[in-house]
């Protein structure tokens, strides 16, 4: 059988939602605001095909650095501790979660 070499190859458990959380997501989702310099967590939401992330950047923190259109420039760091990679991501609002501030 031939092999996925898609997008989304290997995300059967990263993607995949809980019973409750099935279908579509709320709209307060959609429209919610973020600043820049504002830190934000990557959560992919798999019902929203736009403005999806790679799957390796779910679950990372970074800064909102600007707006390109209704998506968001995150600057995240990205590799080891000698060779750390700063990486510009656009992601639309339905996959970030504003980073409280207890959390680290």
């Amino acid at each position: 059988m031939p092999r996925s070499h898609g997008e989304r190859k290997r995300t059967r458990k990263k993607l995949s939602k809980r019973k409750r959380e099935r279908g579509l997501s709320p709209i307060s989702r959609a429209i919610q605001r973020f600043e820049p310099g504002e830190s934000v967590h990557i959560r992919i939401d798999s019902s929203v095909h736009k403005g999806m992330p790679h799957h390796r950047f779910h679950g990372m923190t970074g800064e909102v650095k600007g707006e390109r259109g209704r998506a968001y420039i995150v600057e995240i760091s990205d590799g080891k501790r000698q060779r750390k990679k700063v990486k510009e991501l656009f992601i639309r609002a339905e996959h970030l979660s504003p980073q409280s501030e207890g959390t680290q």
